[in-house]
């Protein structure tokens, strides 16, 4: 295996578009390929869709959790909600602060801040914390400013065409 250059840079994908989770396991699975360490935590979501299943087949390289009821919130978040959540941005502050990870991914951390159920206060201290040479991406609609000051690179995912539009659903292998 190669050695990782690792730099520790911090990437958001954002946008209204389909591929901010897609395009974050396409690194997952670069830095996998490679022989690193990923600690992947995903905030709202409840379901673990196909790719992760895929990932199982490396227990040594890739850790999942899921910190989501895995639904949208429109209102006000529960507090069991928020206590998930919270849980989740701690395993990711002590992963991100461990030095053991060459990525760690915080999936829809930006939707998380912008329901409420994270304060970005909170995240801006826990990727403080972060260990100089892990690479951290966030993904999710709606990237708050705060973020987007501290990131080194964003890519924003905007939808051209949909076929959503014309009624079609998820479709297992797909979407999910």
């Amino acid at each position: 295996m190669k050695k990782i250059l690792k730099q520790g840079y911090i990437q958001i994908y954002s946008g209204d578009g389909k591929g901010k989770t897609t395009a974050s396991l396409g690194v997952v699975l670069r830095i996998i390929g490679q022989g690193g360490k990923v600690f992947y935590a995903q905030f709202i979501k409840g379901k673990r869709s196909s790719e992760f299943k895929a990932l199982e087949n490396f227990p040594e390289n890739f850790i999942h959790r899921m910190f989501g009821a895995g639904r949208f919130i429109k209102n006000t978040p529960s507090q069991d909600e928020i206590t998930m959540a919270e849980n989740g941005l701690s395993e990711c502050e002590k992963a991100l602060s461990s030095g053991e990870y060459d990525l760690v991914v915080m999936d829809e951390l930006n939707g998380a801040i912008k329901c409420g159920i994270l304060k970005v206060d909170q995240v801006i201290k826990a990727i403080k914390m972060r260990d100089s040479q892990t690479e951290l991406i966030i993904t999710g609609r709606n990237a708050p400013p705060e973020l987007i000051e501290i990131a080194d690179l964003i890519s924003e995912i905007r939808p051209i065409k949909h076929y959503f539009e014309k009624g079609v659903i998820s479709r297992q292998g797909i979407e999910m």
